[in-house]
């Protein structure tokens, strides 16, 4: 029944011009408008309804002629992967034993308090992943067997001097890898505490480095930061290295922001810790010109990187806002409610009646897939070792004729929230999440029979009901408002450019990563939000 639909017709959001709104003829004013209003609105060609989410078809790899030599590159070659259970990681993953399965192997530093926890935990989140389930289609009852050959979860926390490794492991894994990916890194929805994001974002490329000069047959380190590192910035971003005395002020020590953040560590207990230690965190990112201690770490850690570093090739990946697969393994694949999301879900659930924003301001968007390519392609370009300078790829869409506006984001939405609503069974994920935020932080902490597994499940639905439980579009206008940098900003992609002129016609077919080829009509209302839908529906079913 239209009642109990999550999202219907007249619930649904639209923009339309007002230059009153905001001073600017440019600037929209998004209101939920009656039914009737656009029930003679143009459809697009767009096939919406019967958006599939079927895999592609496995095919057998062949040596590529010319390019670069991306899959004989990829062939023998051993990894130390760093944050493999995340978004990016996983789908890194995937894409490596896919298009090589002649790779050597890829040792995943895994979070664990012992070898078989960590043994479980790449059993849970990768092996037995939807994501992988084309490699179950080409590997058949042989899969497991494959996976657990390629795949060697190492104990350790790339938040801990040595990366929380035992020296015979570390010695052993120093003797086998040809090339170090860091894609670990500290991000949620509300700023983490200071000194977690000190340690991991800031020093952990740092320990990274450490770890890679004791590697014998290191090519490269392969570090993925944000687009989003260079703080307040208006205009082009350009992909030049970040670095203390140049274009960072030489008055940032990192030492004393580690002091700083240990004193109010040791100062704080409880859930004022957690607080006091994001206040600080978001304090002195601002006092420095970053919007927020994510950005803010990130760019500490490609200074400590590009500082010392030595001769050790160093290359650095800055992806924007990473969403959904565009193609591969299958389109719409999503881990965890992201960027763009609650701001759609917020819509959806009439909690944001009015939105204020430029309709023509655009926002930067990438497909998950897109980076995992370009970090392939950027390991095989660099991967003889010869990077005298630390090199700089923006994986990103914004540098492009025609890039997505924040209003089209808004209209996608609409459009295909109108036609294909989240139903009553939805509404169980909102119910969860209301009880979570009410509830959820006292059971938590409480002395309950939850599994670990449980409690860390309770957290995240506590946390995504704070991000999209916004009551009015005040709440909204400041998030926007925090948001304002990104919007007003392009980066350019000059070297990610250059290396897609480089690769073959193969190539490009097998590792694409040109955000100018995007349909984002069709990005949005194919494939985006179908994935969304399925991955509300796998978190509440789970």
């Amino acid at each position: 029944m239209a009642t109990t639909n999550l999202i219907a017709t007249s619930n649904a959001v639209r923009f339309f011009s007002s230059s009153s709104s905001l001073g600017n003829p440019n600037h929209f004013l998004s209101r939920r408008l009656s039914q009737t209003t656009h029930r003679d609105r143009v459809q697009t060609s767009c096939c919406y309804r019967k958006m599939s989410l079927e895999a592609v078809k496995p095919v057998v790899k062949t040596e590529t002629t010319g390019g670069i030599g991306i899959v004989r590159f990829l062939r023998g070659k051993s990894y130390f992967v760093t944050g493999a259970t995340g978004f990016l990681g996983k789908v890194l993953v995937e894409k490596l034993l896919r298009e090589s399965p002649e790779i050597g192997k890829i040792f995943i530093l895994m979070k664990s308090k012992d070898q078989e926890s960590a043994i479980k935990r790449l059993y849970d989140e990768i092996i037995s992943s939807d994501l992988f389930k084309l490699l179950k289609q080409m590997h058949g009852s042989s899969y497991e067997a494959f996976m657990k050959s390629k795949l060697i979860p190492v104990t350790g926390d790339i938040g801990e001097e040595n990366l929380g490794m035992d020296s015979e492991t570390a010695d052993q894994i120093s003797e086998e890898i040809d090339v170090i990916i860091n894609t670990a890194g500290r991000t949620t929805f509300d700023d983490s505490r200071y000194d977690a994001a000190l340690s991991v974002n800031s020093l952990g490329p740092d320990r990274l480095l450490s770890f890679g000069e004791e590697c014998k047959k290191l090519k490269l380190l392969l570090h993925v930061s944000t687009a989003f590192v260079t703080g307040k910035r208006e205009g082009t971003v350009l992909e030049t290295p970040l670095y203390i005395g140049k274009n960072i002020t030489s008055e940032l020590k990192i030492e004393n922001e580690v002091k700083l953040a240990s004193e109010a560590a040791r100062k704080f207990h409880g859930s004022e810790k957690s607080k006091k230690l994001k206040e600080l965190g978001f304090e002195r990112a601002q006092s420095y010109g970053w919007e927020k201690a994510y950005t803010f770490t990130k760019a500490m850690g490609e200074s400590l990187l590009h500082s010392n570093r030595g001769d050790l090739p160093v290359v650095i990946i800055r992806p924007s806002v990473i969403e959904s697969s565009y193609k591969e393994p299958f389109p719409g694949w999503l881990q965890g409610i992201r960027m763009t999301a609650p701001l759609i879900l917020g819509n959806g659930k009439d909690q944001i009646p009015d939105l204020f924003g430029d309709y023509q301001s655009s926002c930067d968007v990438i497909p998950v897939d897109m980076v995992a390519n370009a970090i392939i392609a950027v390991m095989a370009k660099h991967g003889c070792g010869n990077v005298p300078e630390v090199k700089v790829y923006n994986v990103t869409s914004t540098s492009h004729a025609h890039p997505l506006r924040m209003g089209e984001i808004m209209d996608f939405s609409y459009q295909h929230l109108c036609d294909s609503p989240l139903t009553e069974t939805t509404t169980k994920v909102f119910e969860l999440m209301k009880r979570a935020m009410k509830n959820g932080e006292e059971e938590a902490e409480s002395h309950t029979t939850l599994s670990m597994k449980g409690k860390r499940k309770l957290k995240y639905f506590v946390s995504l009901a704070k991000h999209i439980s916004l009551t009015c579009s005040f709440k909204l206008a400041i998030r926007l408002l925090t948001y304002s940098k990104y919007i007003y900003t392009r980066f350019d992609d000059t070297n990610t450019r250059s290396l897609l002129n480089e690769l073959s016609v193969e190539e490009r077919k097998m590792f694409e990563f040109d955000g100018s080829c995007i349909d984002w009509e069709h990005y949005f209302i194919n494939i985006h939000l179908p994935g969304l839908k399925m991955e509300l529906f796998r978190q509440i079913s789970s």
